[in-house]
């Protein structure tokens, strides 16, 4: 399911749930991380070793909820943006889902938002309680409060006016192609950190545009975009669009990258098919 869909079923899910004494107690990291790959930053970062050590950086992340306080830093340093912060603990009939969200502009405290589940759909509204722009991690984390049935289903938010936006000029924009050269630009908008894994910002990806490589494959050949640890889950896609904004293209007639499988290192007995002797 997870492999054709990107989806994890709710068996995998429920089995990252503390207990409902630990729900109940406050702030807590869901780390809705299921595959090994080469990736260790959450673990590093957490300054409560809440997220235990690997002895394997390919190893499947682990958490000590017990030593989890929810500060939210693991969730601002995941490449794969697979960590989200949750709080049951109110009385009310709702609770709060912190959401890495790497889009500008920000919402605002207040602001009422879409609330999208993991395959994508608007499930309900959500109201933002609050906005962190982190100068550590550079990924904004987003608290939304959400209908406390709701909070294990809320993995996104989309910007009810920008979606409002998006739906009354998508045809229109088909037609008429947005060039680099009118596109609005702004110095927040170059800021924006594309490949997490390398650092790589948008004013990068848009200078190698200009300069003339309009592939994902090209980009990723001359700036490292792409052969970071998640492997182009995030900055493929985003790449694409800049590609297809700027060129005048249609997104679908972008290439996506060439991807090699997941892998770890293997000690050297385990193709002499013998012991470490």
């Amino acid at each position: 399911m997870l492999i054709n869909t990107g989806v994890p079923t709710r068996e995998q899910l429920d089995r990252l749930l503390p207990s409902p004494e630990r729900r109940a107690r406050g702030p807590y990291a869901m780390v809705e991380c299921f595959q090994e790959i080469p990736c260790n930053p959450c673990s590093t970062a957490c300054p409560f070793d809440a997220i235990l050590p690997m002895k394997d950086i390919n190893e499947i992340p682990a958490i000590d909820l017990d030593r989890c306080t929810g500060c939210g830093i693991c969730a601002g340093v995941c490449p794969g943006l697979a960590i989200f912060i949750i709080d049951e603990s109110k009385k009310d009939g709702t609770a709060t889902v912190t959401i890495p969200y790497e889009f500008r502009p920000l919402p605002e405290k207040g602001e009422t938002v879409n609330a999208v589940n993991r395959e994508g759909d608007v499930i309900g509204d959500a109201t933002v309680t609050r906005v962190l722009a982190s100068k550590r991690t550079k990924t904004p984390l987003i608290t939304v409060e959400v209908p406390a049935e709701l909070v294990h289903d809320v993995r996104f938010i989309s910007l009810i006016d920008e979606q409002s936006f998006s739906d009354d000029t998508s045809s229109e924009s088909q037609k008429s192609p947005v060039s680099h050269e009118t596109a609005p630009k702004t110095d927040d908008e170059d800021e924006i950190i594309i490949c997490r894994c390398e650092g790589l910002t948008l004013r990068v990806i848009r200078d190698l545009i200009r300069e003339g490589y309009t592939t994902v494959d090209e980009i990723k050949r001359i700036s490292r975009a792409g052969m970071g640890p998640c492997q182009a889950r995030t900055c493929g896609p985003l790449i694409a669009a800049e590609i297809a904004r700027m060129t005048g293209q249609q997104v679908a007639e972008i290439q996506p990258s060439a991807h090699r499988a997941p892998v770890k290192p293997l000690p050297i007995e385990f193709f002499l098919g013998g012991d470490s002797e």
